[in-house]
């Protein structure tokens, strides 16, 4: 039996065809009715509007234990709230046998990434394996089984953001709905209440778990999902931004949050004027106090700042960025993430990456101003991308005729909405979502948040997410509910075996705590 979507389609096709069209109509409006059955034929022959899912059986081992798993590939139909469908979302899951198990749902940035990152990077039972900071070699790719899977802790839900993967727009719903801040969120929050009534978790210990923009996401979602009646057991923060604003031209904040990763990258790289410290981690500490004490003071006086209290600052900047006190000086204290990455190794013709400052690479151009590239994120696309969709088709079976995209931005018509309205506060031109996560803390006090973080992220400084986090002006009774650990890694801190091994026990030991 041919589905309504399948017979609407048809018909379509048929009114565009001549022999339905008026003899005497203009050449436009046939072209025009030709390109509305085209359209129509790629959301509808595409886009499942029926939930699909397709699921094989395998075995992990972590620590030395067998864990039978079944993983599923599938979609979620999301609906507006008069039962309309109007996205469907893609989702990859990893599930085992066990009473109460935890479920976690995971995903990327962007805005608008896939979330295959997170899917053959971090936690699934079978990834991608990585090692030193340097590019990695194309197919044959290094695939195999996860040690650090925590699939013994954790059922997994790996979510596609609507337009990437294989997750589409339906119907006649617009990329304005799911292309903001607040449309995403709501998106998020209809497919996680979804996949837990269709598959019987609502008894189930609930997580989530954002990298990058996928934290942000995540301080809003906890709020949703919380107003919805959907009481998370713990937010997972990997490689967090949470306020958006500080990146608006004229803010010093900015410059702060910079600062300690400034200093761990110089320490890394052996840059450090006088030699370098034994320990990267006191080394990061006196950083904190110097940015949040003598700096931002300075950069507070703007133009008042004296010369020689200027002097003195740049002496002290230079030990924390390895760059010299004439360069600090000529940049007004200020030195821009860009200018930092092209500058630290210049004399070497080398630059540094964004996503991992331990990564190195080399510009065409060694005088420029700013690096030409990112060496951190142009030497693992085609590993992971390749990897995943073998696993995905052949592993799993699940048979499509989309391209899976790896960002919402290659299906067209995208254009983020980064306005966002909080619980409290009216609306915010650029989010800042630390608001929503207090608001979810405070409404929920078992709710508790872990935050990830890499040494030599440069794309979403570890500094700038405490500084944040700091200001949900929690009560002393919650602030015990947020912990921060850190790894010698980048952005996507599981590009570390070491690191991810780390981030493994510690994010073990955080299922066991929401246990007890």
């Amino acid at each position: 039996m041919r589905s309504a979507a399948t017979v609407a389609f048809a018909s379509l096709i048929a009114l565009a065809s001549p022999a339905f069209a008026q003899k005497d109509a203009p050449d436009a409006a046939k072209q025009h009715a030709d390109k509305v059955a085209e359209d129509v034929a790629a959301n509808w022959a595409s886009a499942p509007v029926e939930e699909v899912t397709q699921s094989s059986k395998g075995t992990a081992r972590v620590d030395g234990k067998a864990i039978p798993y079944t993983q599923t590939a599938g979609t979620l139909t999301i609906r507006d709230d008069k039962g309309k469908p109007v996205a469907s979302m893609f989702y990859t899951a990893y599930t085992a046998t066990g009473k109460n198990r935890p479920v976690t749902f995971l995903y990327n940035g962007g805005p608008g990434s896939s979330s295959l990152w997170l899917r053959m990077g971090s936690f699934a039972p079978e990834h991608v394996r990585t090692g030193n900071p340097e590019a990695v070699k194309p197919a044959p790719f290094d695939v195999g089984p996860n040690n650090d899977s925590l699939i013994g802790s954790t059922d997994m839900v790996f979510l596609d953001t609507i337009g990437s993967g294989y997750s589409r727009i339906l119907g006649d719903a617009k990329p304005s709905d799911f292309y903001s801040v607040d449309g995403d969120v709501d998106a998020f929050a209809k497919a996680i209440i979804r996949y837990t009534t269709k598959n019987g978790r609502w008894a189930s210990p609930k997580y989530i778990f954002g990298e990058s923009y996928g934290t942000t996401r995540s301080g809003a979602l906890a709020y949703q999902l919380e107003d919805r009646g959907l009481a998370l057991n713990g937010v997972v923060l990997l490689s967090s931004i949470m306020n958006y604003g500080v990146r608006q031209s004229g803010f010093d904040t900015i410059h702060i949050g910079y600062i300690p990763s400034y200093a761990a990258t110089a320490w890394y790289h052996n840059r450090v004027p006088g030699g370098r410290p034994e320990s990267l981690e006191a080394f990061v500490e006196e950083s904190r106090v110097f940015a949040n004490g003598p700096y931002a003071t300075a950069l507070l006086k703007g133009s008042d700042i004296t010369p020689q209290e200027t002097d003195a600052i740049a002496q002290q900047l230079s030990r924390f960025t390895g760059l010299s006190v004439d360069y600090l000086k000529r940049a007004n204290l200020r030195v821009s993430l860009s200018r930092f990455r092209k500058e630290l190794l210049r004399d070497g013709h080398e630059t540094i990456g964004r996503f991992d400052s331990r990564y190195k690479g080399i510009d065409a151009d060694a005088a420029g101003e700013e690096p030409e590239f990112d060496p951190s994120s142009t030497g693992i696309t085609g590993l992971y991308v390749g990897s995943f969709l073998d696993q995905v088709t052949r592993q799993i079976g699940y048979k499509t005729d989309l391209n899976y995209r790896l960002s919402a931005r290659e299906g067209g018509d995208f254009k983020w909405d980064w306005s966002h309205t909080p619980p409290e506060g009216g609306k915010q031109n650029v989010a800042d979502v630390t608001a929503d996560l207090s608001a979810a803390m405070r409404t929920n006090p078992h709710l508790r948040v872990l935050s990830l973080n890499g040494w030599y992220d440069m794309a979403t400084p570890f500094f700038s997410t405490e500084r944040d986090l700091k200001h949900m002006m929690l009560e002393p009774a919650l602030r015990q509910n947020l912990q921060f650990k850190y790894y010698p890694a980048g952005h996507m801190v599981y590009l570390n075996p070491e690191a991810l091994h780390q981030m493994r026990l510690d994010m073990e030991r955080y299922y066991a705590q929401g246990a007890r």
